[in-house]
């Protein structure tokens, strides 16, 4: 090694070292926002971050929470799935906020211990909801708690989040108890005549979620704030052209939907929208390089989004009971004379039990690419989502783009008209902007 032999030589080599590690902190920075490793907010404000090697409790619980949720009986048939979702997280998001005290809070306002943990109070809080909510799923929760603290660590620190993050569970879950959600759903009885809902083949199961719109609101002030007008009437040429295009593109041998049309019919409707909004929003947060309060927050408004959307959304449906698309194209009555019956018509996928209008993937996923927006402060995302269960891999470039297509996936597996879609995304996007704008106070600016 030679060394140098003057100040000046020091120097000089002093001023070389700090411009490699300027342009390698440049490079790590550039490199990092080519990849999407970036924080944009609604503020505007883009930050890059470096990854780490500790697991976010916060998405590693949301993943865990999408599994236990869809396993057989794992909470009652008539509680829709969003009102789970959005209470944990909004647990999670009130429990880290407590601690790190970088917002306002969402439900409840509980000032957490000094030199506590965040993690430990994410991963506590999230367990104590999910113990609670999903009791059958207990033992599953239970291990996944013990793996997140073996990640966490132990000490002082740890015990106070853990002690903190189930304080305040028990809080949002005791302000949740009497919401409505529990009581005996309403049993729909369908009308008589063209337009009305009538139960749908092959199960012809009763009714579902009757009870959703009875149950009081996270942010909405009722659940009637954002109802859509009146879907089109059944003389009109506006529902004739909505009825020839899903008899044509929605039928199970279709000669006019394309192979990719079908690959998208099949790919929305093979696993629950909100669960896929929320796998979405999993690759958003690790993509754009957020912080653990940024995630709870994130999760805590989108979900409560969702949940807010599906009473919405029951509201509608109920009050304008409006028939499904295999009742209205095998029905004799047709209430159209620009329509013709066709008695032998099945859809690409089996219809679900509730009445058509508005359509449920328009509004969830609507509702779901407006918070991810505005939250990030861009559409533009690139991602992919797989369904293993019909081998379907689909891409995007943009959270709004995924949503036309989820929107536009249910015309094509002739489980709605083009009608339905529309008012749900209409829907999704009223709600989306209500509660991103009342649900909490902006976070402080020093925060990003």
């Amino acid at each position: 090694m030679i060394l140098p032999r003057t100040i000046g030589d020091l120097v000089t080599k002093r001023i070389a070292l700090v411009a490699t590690a300027v342009a390698l902190l440049v490079s790590l920075a550039m490199t990092a926002i080519a990849n999407g490793r970036t924080s944009r907010h609604r503020h505007g404000v883009v930050r890059a971050r470096l990854a780490s090697d500790t697991p976010d409790q916060v998405i590693q619980w949301n993943q865990e929470l999408q599994k236990v949720l869809v396993a057989p009986g794992a909470q009652p048939a008539s509680v829709h799935p969003t009102r789970t979702i959005a209470i944990t997280q909004i647990a999670v998001y009130d429990a880290v906020n407590g601690i790190l005290r970088s917002g306002e809070p969402l439900l409840v306002d509980l000032r957490g211990p000094r030199r506590a943990s965040a993690d430990a109070a994410a991963a506590a809080a999230a367990h104590t909801a999910l113990d609670a909510l999903l009791p059958s799923q207990r033992a599953t929760v239970d291990a996944f708690f013990q793996a997140s603290l073996a990640q966490i660590g132990s000490g002082e620190r740890v015990e106070r989040g853990i002690h903190f993050g189930d304080e305040v569970a028990t809080a949002v879950l005791a302000a949740r108890a009497n919401d409505g959600a529990a009581a005996t759903p309403p049993v729909f009885t369908p009308g008589t005549g063209p337009g009305e809902y009538q139960l749908t083949p092959p199960a012809f199961a009763p009714a579902a979620f009757t009870q959703t719109a009875h149950v009081s609101p996270f942010v909405l002030e009722n659940a009637g704030q954002f109802r859509p007008a009146p879907p089109p009437a059944l003389a009109s040429a506006k529902y004739a052209a909505d009825f020839s295009e899903v008899h044509s593109l929605g039928e199970l041998d279709s000669t006019t939907r394309t192979a990719d049309e079908t690959a998208i019919g099949k790919f929305w409707g093979a696993a629950p929208i909100w669960i896929v909004w929320n796998q979405i929003a999993d690759q958003a947060a690790s993509g754009f390089g957020n912080s653990l309060e940024e995630n709870a927050r994130l999760f805590a408004v989108l979900d409560t989004t969702l949940a807010d959307g599906a009473i919405a959304l029951y509201d509608a449906k109920y009050a304008y009971h409006r028939w499904r698309p295999i009742t209205a194209i095998t029905a004799t009555d047709q209430g159209n004379p620009n329509t013709t019956a066709d008695p032998q018509w099945v859809p690409l996928a089996n219809t679900a039990n509730d009445p058509s209008y508005p359509g449920a993937h328009a509004t969830f996923s609507q509702a779901g690419a407006s918070v991810l927006e505005d939250f990030f402060g861009t559409d533009v995302f690139s991602f992919s989502l797989t369904n293993p269960s019909v081998g379907i891999t689909r891409t995007f470039t943009s959270f709004s783009q995924a949503s036309d297509e989820a929107s536009e996936s249910r015309i094509f597996a002739g489980q709605h008209f083009r009608y339905d879609e529309e008012a749900g995304q209409t829907l999704g996007s009223q709600v989306a902007d209500f509660v991103t704008d009342h649900a909490l106070l902006q976070m402080d600016h020093d925060h990003r």
